[in-house]
């Protein structure tokens, strides 16, 4: 499988376009590194599952893992709701979800080839300490 539909499959995994009023566009609720599995169920061309960094600064998500031409642009809004629009090429992704203090889900479709849920799961940093 071709990383444009790997990377489209993420985007589309958490995008939804959503309109968010500029006064609510803090996600600040949501900073941080993210880590998300899409799960394909239905399809033939996408893999059966695909993992992701994510990070979210400020409500803007961005990819934080893979390389790839693939356009990600999107927001989570102050209530948790994930909206991305993704785009390579021909190709284009939506997500719909929502994200939750330590968790969160929804489900992707890329066009026509593939389509099923993903989850998040907010990673921790933790910091060593001398005795």
């Amino acid at each position: 499988m071709s990383k444009f539909v790997v990377v489209l499959a993420l985007g589309a995994g958490l995008s939804s376009p959503v309109t968010i009023p500029a006064a609510a566009r803090e996600g600040g609720n949501f900073n941080g590194a993210w880590s998300v599995e899409l799960v394909t169920e239905s399809g033939m061309v996408c893999d059966s599952r695909y993992t992701y960094a994510i990070s979210v600064q400020e409500g803007q998500v961005r990819l934080a893992s893979a390389s790839s031409n693939a356009a990600l642009s999107g927001r989570v809004g102050p209530d948790g709701t994930v909206g991305l629009n993704v785009s390579n090429g021909t190709a284009s992704g939506a997500v719909a979800g929502r994200l939750q203090a330590q968790t969160g889900g929804g489900t992707w479709k890329v066009s026509s080839l593939c389509s099923g849920r993903w989850t998040a799961r907010r990673q921790t940093t933790r910091t060593a300490q001398a005795e």
